[in-house]
């Protein structure tokens, strides 16, 4: 951790930094993309185990059910990419972003797909004990703030309320941290100091929400602050050394191995992945198993976005293809896949007049995928898309060519797949 946070003293002058990369608002990361799409496929899967039941008593119950870890990387991914303006803004004494185009791009990207979903689930699945009112409340992202019944095809938009609210928290967080004295290099430790703050705050929320024992408190967005904070630490990390400002470290070395990040994420993985991480299922877990869980996942999300926001990791074949090819185009709509996956799932299960935990797993998962995949493209091209170039009145046409698309999508499907820098 030392490492990511540096040292405020003076470089010798035999020892001068060299900068890695670039520092700009218009630098893209297209890894980021494929992580992205990872993570929604990973977060398909985990609920495909548990509908099938193969992830709560299956031979792979815990490969299975660990691949919520979905949801950290897309925290981790969000903090790095949303506070990282803010972070260049402060160390380049530039202006910060405007924060009513940052809110305007935020409603265009999240809320088109959301409603979307919400009006599938209500007029597309079973829904006899549940009111209109309950879809109306996920759709204000207020759902986990009182107890609320289960709402079939929609409850995995518990991470996206965690979303939004950190939307709305960026703003006072990169604020308060823009006061922080110092001259840039300075800034950058003081900041990165500041920001390890928010691991104990999660830490201490979930020991909290834990011993309270009754509502949602465990999903609100306290518990994941220290994931979100994450990923603005490795934000100023990477324009710290985009700069010059950070001398080379055992980190740089790190991030230039991806295989190495990428094989030790495997093994905490596998670590998740036993009953030290918590039950399978819904039950109860306990104390600890909650702060190991939240403790591990944070480090695994942590090592898969390290390479791919390390200049240097990007020309690595298995960084560079994450960007490219069909994982950037499954980046593109990895939001859609999110929002709406528990729809298909749900009429998959009613084709197939599946029972719950009654088997079929690779049924429901491939089911699932064809319905999902070909939802969440047509949504992206012709709805969130369009909404989005709208908004940043931005009415050129879209590039048929592979390489114009990666081009063009660069200003404004980042705001989707990789949440927009401002």
């Amino acid at each position: 951790m030392a490492e990511i946070i540096g040292s405020s003293s003076a470089p010798s002058s035999t020892t001068a930094e060299q900068p890695v990369g670039s520092a700009n608002r218009k630098d893209r990361f297209p890894a980021l993309d494929g992580l992205r799409a990872v993570g929604a496929l990973a977060v398909v899967t985990t609920h495909a185990g548990f509908h099938s039941g193969e992830s709560v008593n299956g031979s792979f119950a815990g490969l299975l059910a660990r691949l919520d870890v979905g949801v950290p990387i897309f925290f981790v991914v969000s903090g790095y990419l949303l506070y990282r303006p803010h972070a260049l803004a402060r160390m380049t004494l530039a202006s910060p972003p405007r924060m009513r185009r940052y809110f305007l791009h935020r409603a265009l990207r999240i809320l088109p797909a959301l409603w979307i979903a919400v009006l599938a689930a209500y007029l597309l699945l079973p829904h006899d004990a549940i009111g209109p009112v309950e879809y109306l409340y996920i759709g204000g992202f207020v759902q986990v703030y009182s107890l609320r019944p289960s709402v079939p095809g929609l409850t995995q938009m518990w991470s996206l309320t965690a979303e939004v609210a950190f939307y709305l928290l960026l703003p006072l967080l990169a604020a308060g941290l823009a006061w922080v004295p110092g001259k840039p290099r300075q800034w950058s430790v003081r900041a990165s100091r500041a920001l390890l703050w928010a691991v104990p705050v999660s830490l201490s929320w979930i020991v909290w929400s834990f011993l309270r024992g009754e509502g949602y408190q465990n999903l609100w967005l306290p518990a994941f602050i220290g994931w979100f904070g994450l990923g603005m630490i490795l934000a100023v990390w990477n324009v710290a050394r985009g700069m010059g400002l950070r001398k080379e470290s055992s980190l740089d070395h790190l991030a230039n191995a991806p295989g190495t990040c990428i094989a030790t994420a495997g093994a905490l993985y596998l670590l998740m992945s036993t009953r030290i991480a918590g039950p399978y299922d819904l039950a109860a877990t306990t104390l600890t198993s909650a702060l190991v869980k939240n403790i591990g996942y944070a480090a695994i999300a942590g090592l898969l976005v390290l390479p791919a926001i390390n200049p240097k990791a990007l020309r690595t074949p298995f960084v560079k293809h994450l960007g490219t090819g069909i994982a950037g185009w499954l980046g593109d709509i990895s939001y859609g896949i999110f929002a709406y996956h528990l729809v298909a799932l749900g009429l998959v299960e009613l084709f197939l007049e599946h029972e719950a935990f009654g088997g079929d797993f690779l049924q429901l998962l491939v089911g699932t995928l064809v319905l999902t995949i070909p939802m969440a493209w047509l949504s992206y091209r012709f709805i969130e898309r369009p909404v989005m170039m709208l908004g940043r009145g931005d009415t050129a046409a879209r590039p048929r060519t592979a390489a114009g698309r990666r081009h063009v999508a660069g200003a404004t499907a980042s705001a989707g797949r990789s949440q927009a820098k401002n």
